[in-house]
């Protein structure tokens, strides 16, 4: 069976045993995200599957909130997805995501937070679309996506304060750039993750952003909203000396690629309105090949 979550909540119930359970996930995680490609290329044959299981999690967790299509029914099995990890974690399993997740969780030795701090995230999606200021913006961050960053540490065998630090800093960095990168996908789904404090001192309101107007206020308020999130990437950047080759590869990737979103917003003079920065193929493999350079010169120091 071969079902993203929303074709799968209309399937009829059935028994899965753990070897179709994992073949669910990894099915999921390879037809649907193009960077497992990557992964499956640089992170060690062995965690492949925990990735897949992991993933799998994540992304049923992200359409029941954003694929449903009606807020009420998203709440509703989003506790759902709640509960039935609360069941896991209770020793009882009968969902083919949560039967796979099972073992990488008691493999790794990972603990409830982390996934129930995303769900926490799609919650808040339900009934939050506007943010007062930074400060609220990066607590969202602290659900949505610094436990991603987190369950990957896990996963490699890492489980430190310090690394998790550099972690979450990272991962804001790659949730800020998106922001600002889908600032008008955003529009379309009524949610606005530029802080209205931030609008406000540069004379622009949300009234403008829906509008599209580019008046004076908006090209300064972006450069510093990117300025902020170039901050979180270069605090972050340390944590790929701190792990092992092919994750510290894998790292710095992701933070190259979301470094060059905000180059990008930058060199459009942060006219995200009328164009979507997004890298092209060719950036990404050029981007892979000069991670790899600066990794071989440095072994070779």
């Amino acid at each position: 069976m071969n079902l993203a979550p929303v074709e799968f909540l209309k399937s009829p119930t059935r028994a899965w045993t753990h070897a179709e359970s994992e073949a669910y996930t990894r099915r999921l995680a390879t037809r649907h995200y193009e960077n497992f490609h990557v992964v499956s290329f640089l992170l060690p044959k062995r965690l492949h599957q925990d990735f897949y299981n992991v993933y799998s999690y994540c992304r049923w967790a992200d359409d029941l909130g954003d694929e449903i299509g009606d807020t009420e029914e998203s709440l509703r099995l989003l506790e759902w997805w709640r509960e039935s990890l609360q069941q896991m974690y209770g020793g009882h399993a009968d969902h083919p995501v949560f039967i796979a997740l099972r073992g990488t969780v008691e493999r790794h030795s990972i603990p409830e937070k982390p996934f129930a701090d995303l769900i926490r995230a799609f919650i808040h999606d339900q009934t939050v679309t506007r943010y007062r200021n930074w400060d609220e913006v990066l607590d969202y961050c602290r659900y949505s996506a610094n436990p991603v960053g987190r369950l990957v540490l896990y996963l490699c065998g890492y489980s430190d304060p310090e690394r998790q630090r550099l972690s979450d800093a990272t991962c804001t960095g790659l949730q800020l750039a998106n922001f600002w990168q889908d600032v008008t996908i955003d529009l379309g789904k009524d949610r606005v993750y530029l802080p209205l404090d931030l609008l406000a001192r540069h004379d622009y309101t949300v009234d403008d952003l829906f509008a599209r107007r580019m008046k004076p206020g908006f090209r300064p308020l972006m450069k510093e909203a990117v300025a902020k999130a170039r901050g979180f990437f270069l605090e972050g950047l340390p944590l790929a000396n701190m792990v092992d080759r092919r994750l510290s590869l894998d790292l710095e990737l992701f933070s190259r690629g979301g470094l060059r979103i905000l180059d990008k917003i930058a060199r459009l003079d942060y006219d995200v309105l009328s164009q979507r920065p997004k890298i092209s193929k060719a950036e990404r493999v050029a981007i892979l090949v000069g991670v790899m350079l600066r990794k071989a010169t440095k072994r070779a120091a």
